[in-house]
């Protein structure tokens, strides 16, 4: 009996061994551990991306419709209306009901003070800030025209880290055919 049970002990400590000395399950911890982190950080790659194509597109949006306005003497609404479709289409594949705009048209004073001259905003704020910036800058007769595109960016996997992100672009130009752009109402 007793050398049965010695028998069966060594047996026992045997596959001990073996088991310790065995590398087969490591591979698959290890794995098991390092599999979240890295699903993490390519998720997280990719919202970084898709934030950095939002940012040049808000770039471009602004840029795109301060030009288009910028070769016109006068505008109309249509004229305006076409300006902002081109920024939301420079968003494009981006989702648009995050997208506002902001158009003024500012003539300076006599002192160097801005004064608008025609605004158009949908779906944002006016941003006062932009047309203030200007104060100064201008001798009597001169104007500018300032666009101002926004856009809300929601990471698509890491919104529940971090919030929405807000993206602002302003766009200065002065007019190709005069110095201040009218609205021709």
């Amino acid at each position: 009996m007793f050398l049965c049970m010695r028998k069966a002990m060594s047996l026992v400590l045997s596959r001990i061994r073996e088991w310790r000395g065995s590398e087969c399950g490591v591979a698959a911890v290890e794995a098991a551990l390092l599999f979240p982190v890295l699903m993490t950080l390519m998720i997280g790659m990719n919202d970084i991306g898709y934030g950095i194509l939002a940012n040049q597109k808000t770039i471009a949006a602004s840029q795109v419709s301060a030009d288009l306005l910028a070769r016109f003497r006068t505008v109309t609404y249509t004229d305006i209306d076409d300006a902002i479709e081109a920024a939301r289409l420079a968003l494009e594949p981006l989702d648009d009901d995050n997208f506002g705009v902001d158009v003024v048209s500012i003539e300076f004073d006599d002192n160097g003070d801005p004064e608008i001259v025609w605004r158009e905003t949908r779906n944002m704020s006016p941003n006062d800030n932009a047309v203030n910036s200007t104060t100064g800058l201008g001798v009597s007769g001169e104007g500018v025209l300032i666009v101002t595109v926004e856009y809300q960016y929601e990471p698509a996997f890491s919104g529940f880290v971090i919030d929405t992100i807000s993206m602002q672009e302003v766009a200065f130009v002065r007019g190709r055919r005069n110095s201040v752009i009218r609205l021709d109402s």
